[in-house]
Order: structure tokens, then C-alpha cells, then sequence
């Protein structure tokens, strides 16, 4: 039973780093981060409002614009999606699946 608990957060972890390269600009798209720059009207736009037309290189409000605009995904990225899908493994494994 260990054994298969493990393979199941070891696949939902291996599927979270495969997808994630695949899934962050569609996701980025939805909170309003376009090929174009930030889309009017959309949470990224009313995020740079706030922040201002000065964005810092290499602030998390950069990096996902230029993931959006088809930058490489940041190794962060890549990690961030292995937790979180780990996290879906185990709460899998936990409800008894």
C-alpha cells in the first residue's frame, strides 16, 4: 500500500512538471496576462496600475508577463507546479483513491 500511495505522488508530481510549461500561459491568460502585455481590464491590468509604469525587471509581475508573451517558464514555475500537484497526490492518497 506505501508503494502505490508513493506512485501516486510521484505521478501527480511528474504530470505537474510535464504540465506546467503547457498550462502557465493559459493561466496567466485568465488573470489578464496577454501576448500583447497586460489585457484591459483584467486583474494584471489593475495590477500594474497599482504597481505603476515602472515594472522592476525580474519581479514576479515581469516574469509572468513574459511567460505570457512566451517566455521560458522560470524554474520557480516548474517547482510551484510540483508541489502543488504532490499536494493533490497525497490529498488523492489520503481520500483513499
Amino acid at each position: 500500500m506505501a508503494a502505490r500511495n508513493a506512485a501516486i505522488i510521484a505521478g501527480s508530481t511528474v504530470a505537474g512538471v510535464c504540465l506546467a510549461p503547457l498550462l502557465a500561459p493559459a493561466v496567466l491568460g485568465i488573470v489578464g496576462f496577454g501576448a500583447a502585455g497586460p489585457i484591459a481590464g483584467g486583474i494584471a491590468a489593475g495590477i500594474q496600475a497599482g504597481i505603476g509604469a515602472n515594472v522592476a525587471a525580474g519581479s514576479a509581475f515581469a516574469v509572468a508577463q513574459s511567460v505570457a508573451m512566451g517566455g521560458a517558464l522560470p524554474a520557480i514555475g516548474y517547482i510551484s507546479a510540483a508541489a502543488i500537484t504532490a499536494l493533490g497526490g497525497g490529498a488523492a492518497v489520503a481520500a483513499g483513491a
